[in-house]
């Protein structure tokens, strides 16, 4: 689908990711699914992309500007290596970066934030909780003042990148229930009182870490408090539109995996005598698989404008998350179908995709959550 808002700088950044993908992770991207990570250099390699360099200051190795429609473009693009946990293995650097920049001390991103855009150096966002995930409201996770530290007790989980990361953006409670009272904290991996285990054996995102953390009396200095506290809930809120939306292009880039693989193989596969693409049953597969991509396609690109123009369109971006994954639902069952048996061998794009929908449709808030909040962002 054409989009309207391309302009050549764009079209230059998207055909560099994609050269990128398809030379240095496409061709090992089974390889480093079935080991459960990947090489480290990679990391710093997609740091040379300039792919975590997004609103951050040249200062810190950063682009010194933002555009959605290229932050879409990197999800979109390494999305379809067909297995999204390569780039969800360094995913936690892309949603903990921004709290960095905006909120931490100039003490803390002069010593840390220039290694974390260039790939040197791990970071996650650590929110989600064993008792809850999308509801951060209900954060249990505390951190109490004492003297010239804050001391940090509870745990996180599910944590993306965690298990290799050097350092955390932590949510915290600091005053009573609710939305108000979270804070957001910078902890380093070897501050006393933090450890990490790994969550293994996950149906999906095999490539990339993922770890529950542990705060037992854990102490930070003062100055680790990132922005005003009580405030963090907002902050959170917002990092969260850019986690979505990169799981909405991400989504896409799966989808169209799905799409490419089945036309492929359709042509090349014979039944009854003839190519399958000849029967109406795989046509009319294709025709739904290929309009479910054209609608995300068009939502992404107008969600990416509004932010663009300074407006986030919160409602929007709820919708989009929930009604891509959706859509990426329907396309990998079809694509399965269509592909049949060879569909469901290790090894095959259009099976690595289908066992990574349901992350999608559950991380960075469920279609439960993004249904609800798409309502009250409507006024209803």
């Amino acid at each position: 689908m054409k989009n309207p808002f391309e302009t050549p700088e764009r079209a230059a950044f998207r055909e560099t990711v994609r050269r990128f993908v398809e030379t240095e992770v496409k061709p090992y991207a089974d390889e480093w699914d079935e080991a459960g990570e990947i090489p480290w250099e990679l990391h710093e390699k997609v740091g040379a992309l300039g792919a975590f360099g997004f609103g951050v200051s040249e200062k810190y190795g950063g682009l010194g500007f933002d555009d959605c429609f290229m932050r879409a473009a990197v999800s979109e693009e390494f999305a379809q290596c067909g297995a999204n946990g390569i780039p969800a293995a360094f995913g936690g650097r892309g949603i903990s970066i921004g709290p960095l920049e905006k909120l931490a001390s100039d003490d803390i991103k002069d010593a840390v934030l220039a290694d974390i855009v260039a790939g040197r150096k791990g970071s996650s966002l650590a929110i989600t909780e064993p008792s809850g995930g999308s509801d951060v409201a209900r954060l249990k996770t505390t951190a109490k003042r004492d003297g010239n530290h804050y001391v940090i007790n509870g745990s996180k989980t599910f944590i993306t990148g965690g298990m290799k990361s050097d350092y955390f953006v932590v949510g915290a409670r600091t005053g009573e229930e609710g939305l108000a009272g979270i804070s957001l904290f910078f902890v380093e991996k070897d501050t006393p009182g933090f450890s990490r285990t790994d969550i293994g054996r996950k149906m999906g995102w095999w490539a990339s870490d993922t770890a529950t953390l542990y705060f037992d009396d854990c102490r930070v200095p003062a100055e680790n408090l990132m922005g005003d506290e009580n405030l963090g809930f907002i902050q959170i809120m917002h990092n969260f539109n850019y986690e979505r939306l990169a799981m909405i292009a991400g989504a896409l880039g799966m989808m169209k995996v799905c799409f490419d693989e089945s036309v492929c193989w359709a042509r090349e596969r014979e039944t009854f005598g003839r190519p399958m693409i000849k029967s109406q049953v795989i046509r009319h597969k294709l025709a739904d698989m290929s309009a479910k991509i054209d609608r995300t396609e068009a939502y992404l690109n107008h969600i990416c404008w509004q932010a663009n123009e300074g407006e986030m369109p919160v409602a929007e971006i709820c919708k989009g998350k929930f009604s891509a994954t959706k859509a990426l639902e329907f396309c990998a069952s079809e694509a399965m179908q269509i592909l049949g048996g060879a569909g469901y061998l290790r090894g095959n794009l259009v099976e690595r995709v289908y066992r990574e929908v349901k992350v999608q449709a559950i991380g960075g808030g469920s279609e439960e959550i993004m249904r609800d909040l798409a309502v009250r962002q409507m006024g209803l």
